[in-house]
């Protein structure tokens, strides 16, 4: 007698169907952890621009804004001041909105955001930025120190994180 060795049709099949099945799992922890990622990265990125605003501030004579939207403006995006130069914010939350997939942002503008930009808006003595995040909700900061989750878009012209 010849025995036939191997593998049934079925059992190739089951085999098949169970690596599909974890296929399946491990793609999708795979997608939430790039969408944290993202969003680690939009909390970074507008952490930096804390950082880099109070420099700014003092470069700029204790004031965010000298004249708004030209170099002056903490927010605008080709604020330059003093020697060495010091740049504004504005290349921080543009990083901010990028890492969350999208590309626009507001600059003090009389429109609120939406959920796709950025936002930076400046005043004398305050600024806020906020961007949305990659998985729900929006991250915000401002010149009071203020980096904390928000689940609206800003209101146009605001000075500080609600």
């Amino acid at each position: 007698m010849k025995k036939n060795k191997g593998f049934t049709l079925i059992e190739l099949l089951v085999v098949i169907a169970i690596i599909g099945v974890l296929a399946s799992v491990v793609l999708a922890s795979l997608n939430s952890a790039r969408n944290k990622g993202a969003d680690v990265a939009v909390k970074s990125n507008l952490a930096n621009a804390r950082a880099q605003a109070e420099i700014f501030y003092d470069s700029n004579g204790n004031s965010y804004v000298g004249t708004a939207d030209t170099a002056t403006d903490v927010c605008y995006s080709t604020a330059s001041v003093g020697s060495p130069a010091v740049k504004g914010i504005y290349p921080n939350v543009l990083a901010a909105i990028q890492a969350s997939g999208n590309s626009s942002v507001v600059v003090a503008e009389a429109t609120a955001e939406t959920s796709t930009t950025a936002v930076c808006y400046s005043a004398a003595g305050s600024w806020v930025a906020q961007a949305p995040l990659k998985t729900s909700g929006y991250w915000c900061v401002d010149y009071l120190g203020t980096s904390e989750p928000q689940g609206s878009v800003l209101a146009a012209n605001s000075t500080k994180c609600p």
